[in-house]
């Protein structure tokens, strides 16, 4: 068992039955009454965030958890299979509990988080911005360069994003997973 004096952020533990972990805390001694803990935390397999506030020295119990690293090797009706980088050992999780599947092309790395003590998948993590290879557009015209102006790009992954007028079918870009927005062309 672990108290608030053992917080940090990506302190994991158990609370309310599931597994939480710690993305700000802050201990707070008022002047009147008993020290507490202000926390943020968010649930590990939905995301959620709550906030909320422990007594000083109020007992939790710790959860280890780690972060390993897969390549994403193929989607079938099972779901989508990973190998694990390391070991080769393939894993498949169902295809609704992987966030920002849209953003994985084959051979593509996330990080999945296990429950260290089960072995258990409890969540992936992809990462922040990803390159992907425009499959699909159509062609930017002489003349069009309206300032912002936009089009619609398939991308080697199946996800549609839209994309400066200058971009082209074979060009790859780099695009926010957390937004789905455009960052910059890469250059080859």
């Amino acid at each position: 068992m672990a108290d608030t004096s053992n917080f940090r952020n990506g302190f994991s533990m158990k609370w309310n039955g599931d597994i939480w972990s710690i993305i700000e805390f802050q201990h707070v001694k008022p002047g009147k009454g008993g020290a507490f803990v202000r926390t943020k935390l968010r649930h590990v397999r939905t995301g959620k965030i709550v906030d909320n506030t422990f007594r000083a020295g109020e007992k939790v119990q710790e959860v280890r958890v780690e972060k390993r690293k897969y390549q994403f090797l193929y989607e079938d009706d099972l779901g989508l299979h990973f190998m694990n980088s390391d070991t080769y050992d393939q894993i498949s999780l169902p295809v609704d509990s992987v966030k920002g599947r849209e953003y994985i092309k084959e051979g593509g790395t996330i990080d999945i988080i296990f429950h260290s003590e089960t072995e258990q998948p409890l969540t992936t993590e992809i990462p922040n911005s990803v390159e992907l290879t425009v499959v699909t557009t159509e062609p930017g015209l002489k003349g069009d360069t309206a300032q912002g102006a936009t089009k619609p790009a398939t991308l080697e992954s199946g996800v549609v994003v839209n994309v400066p007028l200058f971009v082209n079918e074979g060009d790859v870009i780099r695009v926010n997973t957390e937004k789905g927005d455009y960052i910059t062309r890469v250059n080859a």
